[in-house]
Formats: C-alpha cells, structure tokens, sequence
C-alpha cells in the first residue's frame, strides 16, 4: 500500500523513458560496463562531474563521448598536457583594434558536456583553473564573471598506471568530482562479445550511429524532479553516520567533507530515480557510497603500506552502521 502511494507522488515516467533511451544509445557501441553506464546516467541526473579512472583502451573516453553524443547539447574535449595553461582551458581576454576594447575569447570549458581527457597530466595551475567552474559553474576574468551554460557537467579521464609526466590532483579538485568511477577489464564473454561487434566495423562507426535522445531543456526537467525524491529521516541519518565514521575511522589519515554528505544524498536520490522509485533505500546509498567517497579519503601511510585501498575501507565502514528499515 505504501509503495502505490510513493507511486502516486511522484510520476517517474518520462524519467525511466529518458534513461532507457540514453541506455540503448550508449549500448550501440559499449559492451558490458554496465555500472559505469549506470553510474554515468546517475551523475546527469544529480547534476554532478564524473572522473573515470582505468588503464588504456577500457573505453573511459569512449563512454563520455557517447553520453555526450546521446544528449542534444553542446559538447568540447580538452587533451590535457604538461604544457596546457589555464587560459587554454577558460579562454582570455583578446584586444579588438576595431572597437579598441578587450574582448572575453571563451575557451573549451564553455560547453554543456566537457570531456578532459587524461587530466591528470595537467600542472597545478591549470587545474586550479577548474576549482571555480566545477563548484559555481563560472569562470571569473580580469573581474567578469561569465556564468556557464545550463546543464554543465565535466567528464575527466586518468590513467591510474602510468605516472611518468602526470600530476597528482588537489584534493581540492577531486572533492568536487560528484563520482570516481574505477572501470574494470572486460571480462571473456565480453572480449568476445566486443570481438564479434567489431569484426567487420570500427568503433568509429558505432559511435556515428548515436542520435541524441535527450535535450538540455529534458534534462533540466528531470533534473527537477530527481531532486523531488523523497529521503526519509532515518536515511539522512544513516547517510550522514556513513559521513562521520570516515572522519573517526583508525585506516583514514582524510575523511570525508559536508560537501560529500551532499553528493551521497543526490547521487542516492538520483540511482533510485533511475530505478524507478520515488524514495531512495539504503541499498541506494550502499550502491552509490564508493563512487562518492573513494577519491575523498586519504588512507594512513600504514594502511597503504599494506595494500589496503579505499574500496575495501568504505565497505567496513557503511556494513558496520546499523541500516535503517
């Protein structure tokens, strides 16, 4: 009886439509990875960055360029490279001979969906370049303030392997990345799968066969109505005991931050959206909880000595609070 009523509340029709379309787009062309697809869809409709982590050729670019494709918005890619400076990034400012005043040249960053590629190779400066843009959604120049287009969302790729000519990112920076998605290797069924895909085409193909399904305005909209999901008192609570006990845990040298707690409340109301629920469940913040905090606890130097990683301390943490029923 409870459920039909939580049904009646909220209509989750035109949400679950969008999110199968944005699926069957983006399964034209990947195989598998199916909690990063899921995790990417999450992200749009909590109005957070993704920064999508693995090792070559696991389809992390690929991805984010499909979401993209899928979408009937604007979109830019920014390589990022040693070499790269701010103002490549968020544009400069140009002097006009004609009107004799300087002009604001907008860089790549002006976009609805920007992909950056491989940002960890980017010095320091430049990716504190990124800290006002992904917070406030807006890029201050000699004073102005350019406010940036509705959706804004920031997809960043790294390469956790390589480590010659890259740079760590500021704590800073990560916190603002809603999700760290870790994509795995394919398993075999899934190498043959892409195997048999791709035999007689290329990749190149499958992604001019992605129409956009979803415009920005859609997007907005579902946006709203994902925020209208309903979290229980007990769930705020549960979230925020799962927040608290980074901060106390013995393994964490850097807990989780007040802006963390936030972005597992959204990205929970977001997974339960996607699944067709108008109230989120622990099993929403359980499935969200590594995606939210891995990139946001700094492990002891004595826990990664042993090999410990922040996965395996988050799921100590969340599985010995009491869950709410």
């Amino acid at each position: 009886m409870e459920d039909t009523l939580f049904e009646q509340r909220l209509d989750l029709t035109e949400l679950s439509s969008a999110v199968q379309r944005l699926q069957d787009e983006i399964r034209k062309v990947i195989v598998g990875q199916d909690e990063l697809v899921q995790l990417l869809i999450i992200a749009i409709l909590a109005d957070g960055h993704v920064l999508i982590e693995g090792v070559p050729g696991v389809a992390k670019t690929l991805a984010a360029k499909l979401v993209a494709k899928s979408m009937q918005v604007g979109f830019s890619r920014v390589q990022f490279t040693p070499d790269l400076m701010p103002s490549d990034v968020l544009g400069t400012n140009i002097f006009n001979p004609g009107s004799g005043r300087f002009e604001f040249r907008k860089g790549p960053v002006f976009g609805h969906v920007v992909l950056i590629d491989e940002i960890n190779r980017a010095p320091a400066k430049t990716q504190a370049a990124l800290f006002e843009v992904m917070e406030e959604r807006q890029v201050t120049m000699d004073g102005t303030t350019h406010k940036m287009l509705h959706p804004f969302m920031v997809m960043a790729t790294q390469n956790p392997i390589e480590q010659e000519g890259t740079y760590r990112l500021p704590e800073a920076q990560l916190d603002r990345f809603l999700f760290k998605i870790k994509v795995p290797y394919p398993s075999e069924a899934q190498e043959i799968a892409i195997l048999q895909r791709f035999q007689q085409t290329d990749a190149e193909a499958g992604i001019q066969s992605v129409t956009p399904v979803i415009s920005g305005d859609d997007i907005m909209r579902l946006r709203a109505v994902t925020r209208q999901v309903i979290a229980e008192e007990k769930l705020l609570t549960f979230i925020a005991r799962i927040i608290v006990a980074t901060r106390n845990d013995k393994s964490v040298y850097l807990g989780a931050s007040p802006r963390a707690s936030l972005a597992l409340l959204n990205a929970a109301k977001a997974a339960a959206a996607v699944a067709g629920r108008d109230f989120i469940t622990p099993d929403d913040v359980i499935f969200v909880a590594r995606p939210v905090l891995r990139h946001r606890l700094i492990l002891t130097p004595e826990r990664e000595m042993e090999g410990v990683t922040e996965d395996e301390v988050i799921h100590k943490i969340v599985h010995a609070i009491e869950i709410p029923r």
